[in-house]
């Protein structure tokens, strides 16, 4: 490869079920808006094994460049053997900005390239945008739970990040077609044998499409828990097409369930007719993702939780207790 500025802003794409991930053309989004304001090319990087309709696909939505980096051994992932060629990538391509989604992939891999690499890393970013006074990166990220957004100013020859699964809207496909290049991998053969994790696809869940959405908060207190919330799901079923279980931030950090349920300010926007909101405080960030509810039902063991002041209806009580009593009762209606 060769003729590669020195000035862009790349991308690490991601390949799902044989074609383009959604979180990169967020990516995509936000990569476009950098690039734009630093004036600089961006670029994206593909890896894995015949990778060429997928590149095809990925100019259309606007890139200057792709990096494609095919090898039989990268057609399942392994962090050690992707951090290895990222690296390589990085060192040739010197880019100013690598983002990454805030995904396996990318928690994965992104933390140990700024390690290797000496850069400065930002993870979870939920917005980026570059200051016109000095060029430098502002990244914006959510604190404490999700109840303080700060914003840090880094330099550095490459900046690192990862960003929140939909912080932005997908890119849309453009008249413009991304140029396609070739990046020839060095990758230790030895590596492959002792390590090849591959990558397990979380369940396809819709919650902005559905009529009921039981959630967790930080009050569920464990895993468990939303083993009792799921429960409930073929209750409401007899009454209503699609019910789902979500949840707020904290239950998410909390590793309860997986992060494709979250609901809020930086998670899904939900309007259903019925939202149940268990063991939620009522903090701003998730009333923003479900304040379009039809009719919300709080149940809370804290009457002073800010849940109960945008309720329809609240119980206050041990949820453990509740629900079965709601159980019963729903079933009796």
């Amino acid at each position: 490869m060769s003729d590669v500025s020195n000035k862009n802003v790349l991308i690490l794409g991601e390949i799902t079920d044989e074609a383009l991930d959604g979180k990169t053309l967020e990516l995509l989004t936000l990569g476009k808006k950098l690039a734009v304001d630093l004036d600089e090319a961006l670029g994206v990087v593909l890896m894995g094994d015949s990778l060429d309709p997928i590149a095809q696909d990925l100019a259309g939505f606007g890139p200057d460049n792709i990096y494609k980096v095919e090898n039989s051994f990268l057609s399942r992932f392994n962090g050690e053997i992707w951090v290895d060629v990222l690296e390589g990538l990085i060192t040739d391509l010197k880019p100013r900005i690598f983002l990454a989604s805030q995904s396996y992939v990318g928690t994965e891999v992104v933390p140990r390239l700024a390690f290797r690499l000496d850069c400065e890393l930002l993870t979870d970013c939920i917005d980026l945008k570059i200051d016109p006074d000095d060029a430098s990166l502002i990244k914006t990220k959510a604190i404490y739970g999700g109840n303080v957004i700060a914003t840090f100013k880094q330099k550095g020859a490459t900046q690192l990040a990862t960003v929140r699964e939909k912080a932005f809207r997908p890119a849309e496909r453009g008249a413009e077609q991304g140029k396609i290049m070739d990046f020839k991998p060095d990758i230790d053969e030895s590596k492959v044998k002792i390590q090849s994790l591959e990558v397990v696809q979380e369940d396809v869940v819709a919650l902005d499409k559905a009529d009921v959405i039981i959630a967790g908060g930080r009050g569920i207190g464990s895993s468990e828990g939303f083993e009792a919330l799921s429960n409930l799901v073929p209750l409401f079923k007899e009454s209503f097409e699609t019910v789902d279980v979500g949840a707020s931030r904290p239950a998410i950090d909390s590793g309860w369930i997986s992060s494709n349920r979250q609901i809020g300010l930086t998670g899904e926007k939900v309007a259903p007719e019925f939202y149940i909101a268990v063991g939620i405080s009522g903090a701003i960030q998730h009333l923003a993702g479900m304040s379009k509810s039809k009719t919300v039902i709080a149940i809370n063991n804290d009457e002073e939780s800010n849940i109960f002041n945008f309720a329809d209806h609240g119980v206050v009580g041990d949820y453990k207790d509740i629900l079965p009593a709601f159980k019963k009762k729903w079933s009796e209606v």
